[in-house]
């Protein structure tokens, strides 16, 4: 089961879909505008230079457009359902960009064949797109029910529940890896040879079985103790679903569906494919302008901070970030060198290891500037739950396991927590920081991200920072 290979399919598919349609557009268009154009024949309008260099560059217009809908995000086991209206809506989206980029510049007999332009194109780029992207997902999901394609589920519990939920997604093409039960004393229905163990082997089990998704089906009677088997699975790259009913629905999290079986993903979030793609690229954008644009200021500051103190100008940390990846952060150097030569320690409001004109950059925030370099890389985002050193966070998930789920999305300059609650100087302030950080993971959204953005700006120009 090969995702990118799914992905080339549907471009492809949509490439073609794209050249096809719009060469059959424009070979109808020909007839309601001929009259005020000086070709002689169709084929002398379609061999044009203009109308051939539109020609190349349309698909990629849709390609572009289908990426930022976030159509391409998930290949595999798509919903017929979904990718219909997915479908539906970027081509209406599309087409009326189109008609008022270059159809509206036509000159036709009448006004209604503007009418007739714009529903033949969008009929002709649906139709041509939709069809063949069903058929791939008709194919793929074929292949997941004969069982070519299958995800590897963990199953945690061992009662009649996770013996029914097992049937179900084995029935729909999963590949159950094993049951682990809840604790030596949990009762077993599950075949014996399919028992890989108890939660406390799941460190042993997760790799060596190359799980794909952990479902979680313990009975109703264990309900209480859901949470805590739940806590210790954040920290395993993998989705974790619960089976949606009445007994255990959880709150703030996305229901997602897996060929009809409702399952509560509580590692997903509500932030859509489509505005995620967008603020990848937007992140990657606006961090190249910034570099360029603020080029005096870092020259500046370089200055300011070797004239400061003796040491190096810039500060480079592992964090870990992204999906648990290690990746060095850089700053301007706040403290003088040599700071942390006995351990790692968080800085407080009058820690004398700050320089004077560190505490300056940390008043503003301007030591921050140059992670939008870890930006442009992609080991951060503009917007996104602040990175922590390893140390720290090994202290943190002992009274909240949770916070793994913040490795699920890309770290940030800037966050809620940093312009609600600021800089902690211990860990029971960065648990209290922590409540922001995950009011924002629920409730992702990039109209969020402007808001915070525009806080942050406030605490820059204002220097409320610490």
């Amino acid at each position: 089961m090969n995702r990118k290979v799914e992905t080339i399919r549907y471009v492809v598919s949509d490439f073609l879909s794209a050249s096809i349609a719009w060469l059959i557009f424009n070979a109808m268009r020909y007839d309601v505008i001929a009259t005020f154009l000086d070709y002689s024949s169709r084929s002398n309008y379609l061999s044009n230079t203009i109308v051939m260099e539109i020609q190349v560059a349309i698909p990629f217009f849709w390609l572009t457009l289908y990426y930022f809908s976030g159509y391409y995000n998930r290949p595999l086991g798509k919903s017929m359902l979904d990718e219909f209206f997915t479908t539906l809506f970027t081509v209406v989206f599309g087409s009326v960009l189109l008609f008022f980029i270059l159809i509206l510049n036509d000159l036709p007999k009448s006004f209604h064949v503007y009418y007739q332009l714009f529903f033949t194109l969008l009929v002709l780029q649906f139709v041509l797109t939709y069809m063949p992207r069903l058929f791939i997902t008709l194919s793929g999901l074929r292949k997941i029910r004969r069982r070519e394609w299958s995800y590897n589920a963990l199953i945690i519990g061992t009662g009649p529940n996770a013996r029914r939920i097992a049937s179900d997604l084995y029935g729909m093409g999963y590949n159950i890896a094993g049951f682990v039960a809840e604790d030596a004393e949990a009762e077993i229905c599950v075949e014996r040879s399919a028992l890989l163990g108890t939660t406390a082997d799941l460190p042993r089990i997760v790799p060596s079985k190359r799980v794909d998704e952990i479902v979680i089906a313990i009975e109703p009677a264990e309900n209480e103790r859901r949470i805590e088997i739940l806590y210790p699975l954040y920290r395993y790259t993998c989705p974790i679903k619960i089976l949606a009913d009445k007994s255990n629905m959880l709150s703030k999290v996305k229901i997602k569906t897996i060929l009809g079986l409702p399952l509560v993903d509580v590692t997903d979030n509500n932030f859509p494919d489509s505005e995620k793609n967008i603020k990848l690229w937007a992140d990657k954008i606006v961090s190249a302008i910034a570099l360029v644009l603020l080029a005096p200021v870092y020259l500046y500051i370089a200055w300011r901070v070797k004239k400061d103190s003796p040491g190096p100008v810039f500060f480079s940390q592992e964090r870990t970030g992204y999906r648990g990846r290690p990746f060095m952060m850089y700053k301007f150097r706040t403290m003088y060198a040599g700071s942390e030569d006995n351990g790692p320690l968080l800085a407080n409001e009058n820690d004398a290891r700050v320089t004077p004109f560190g505490r300056i950059m940390r008043k503003y925030r301007l030591d921050e500037l140059p992670q939008f370099w870890n930006v442009l890389k992609g080991d951060m985002s503009l917007v996104g739950p602040r990175p922590e050193r390893r140390y720290f966070i090994d202290q943190i998930v002992k009274k909240a396991p949770f916070y793994y789920l913040l490795h699920n999305v890309r770290p940030g300059i800037t966050s809620l927590g940093m312009v609600k609650y600021g800089y902690a100087s211990n860990v029971d302030e960065m648990l209290e920081r922590l409540e922001y950080d995950m009011l924002y993971y629920e409730n992702m959204s990039l109209a969020l991200d402007m808001t915070i953005l525009a806080y942050t700006v406030k605490t820059v120009f204002t220097g409320k920072g610490i």
